[in-house]
């Protein structure tokens, strides 16, 4: 499975599942989304992590599954098995690393001399069979990641990644189209890989600890103009074993969940259970269509004060926009809503989804092999 065939997915509801393994990572970027850490014990029950998985069918499952954290790869046995159950009924699985493993030169595990040149470089074998068992597997990489662990071992493990037959790509984040580090990274991936790795370039966004430094990347829409939401399209399965309708990290991270978008718990619900919610809530199906701004707008009490993820969750209390969402988008009609929406996002492919949601001037790099990238304040970015 390549990149771009997992990002297009993306505006179909229920169409995809992320699953938050854990919150620990060994690593300390400064952008960290999550505020994850070493000693951070936040983490979803394995056991119940199973059944939840477990209770796919071929009939019922979702396309895509995500295993991600924090860092995965810190319980590679339970991402392994995770992604073996989803791949049992149908399901394709991705998973994104960090890459602590690969920091140091030579990977751990590797033998041989003192000579670097000379060294047998390896992935240790519980990692590497985590990795095997997925059809996708993406690492992160930016000016924080790199400060933790260098390109060249990135590079150096994704070349063993790809020896496997499994399909890579880079997660890299940046702050903006200006930011000269992207510029010089996505140049050393080119020439590294020759274009045959592709990249998903996303801005840093104020959450985590990046909460103190890190801008508004964008700002808010028109409250008369339709503007979708396809990130209230997959379930989010959260630290706590939560599962939500939203993968904004304020909202995964916040207790209580706005009514809204809690899909329930996995300890206590199936799959087929989340998914029905998903799909049928008129809520959402609003939410996906015309976004949560315009939603305020034309049913509740009028736009609401903060970003466009502060307005969303602001509706859970807001009975008229409950009203005026099942009035609408109810029933069949509603459902024939959601598809339309969705069909209508995805017709751009994965580089419109870019465009409209991570870093525009790099959306050309999601697919392998694809167009050069414009030229930026008269720079050729290659």
């Amino acid at each position: 499975m390549e990149l771009a065939e997992l990002v297009a997915r993306r505006p179909f509801p229920a169409a995809g599942l992320l699953i938050g393994l854990t919150r620990r990572c060994p690593l300390s970027c400064a952008h960290c989304s999550t505020g994850s850490g070493l000693f951070t014990r936040q983490e979803p029950d394995g056991r119940q992590l199973e059944r939840f998985v477990g209770s796919f069918t071929e009939e019922n499952r979702p396309d895509v599954v995500m295993l991600t954290g924090g860092e995965p790869l810190l319980l590679p046995a339970l991402a392994e098995r995770l992604s073996t159950l989803a791949r049992k009924a149908g399901s394709r699985t991705a998973l994104l690393s960090g890459m602590f493993f690969a920091r140091g030169g030579a990977l751990p595990g590797s033998r041989g001399g003192a000579f670097p040149g000379r060294r047998r470089r390896s992935i240790p074998p519980a990692i590497l069979r985590a990795i095997r068992s997925v059809d996708h597997f993406s690492a992160s990489l930016d000016f924080h990641h790199e400060r933790e662990v260098p390109r060249a071992d990135v590079f150096r493990a994704l070349h063993l990644v790809r020896e496997e037959g499994v399909a890579v790509s880079l997660h890299l984040t940046g702050t903006g189209a200006s930011d000269l580090y992207l510029a010089d990274l996505t140049r050393a991936v080119e020439k590294e890989f020759g274009g045959r790795v592709p990249c998903l370039v996303n801005e840093v966004r104020p959450f985590g600890r990046a909460a103190s430094w890190a801008r508004a990347a964008r700002t808010g829409p028109d409250p008369a103009a339709a503007s979708p939401c396809p990130m209230a399209a997959w379930p989010v399965v959260a630290f706590d074993g939560r599962v939500l309708a939203c993968c904004n990290q304020d909202t995964v991270d916040r207790r209580p969940v706005p009514p809204h978008l809690d899909l329930g718990h996995i300890a206590e619900d199936d799959w087929g259970t989340v998914r029905s919610r998903a799909l049928e809530s008129p809520v959402l199906r609003m939410l996906r269509t015309v976004g949560p701004t315009h939603l305020a707008a034309r049913y509740g009490s009028g736009p609401r004060p903060g970003s466009y993820c502060d307005g969303c969750r602001a509706l859970g209390g807001d009975d008229a926009v409950a009203a005026g969402a099942q009035a609408v988008a109810g029933g069949a009609a509603g459902a024939l809503l959601d598809l339309t929406a969705a069909m209508r996002s995805s017709r751009e492919g994965a580089q419109g989804i870019v465009r409209r949601h991570g870093c525009a001037a790099y959306a050309p790099l999601v697919v392998a092999g694809g167009p050069a990238l414009p030229e930026i304040d008269g720079r050729d970015l290659r």
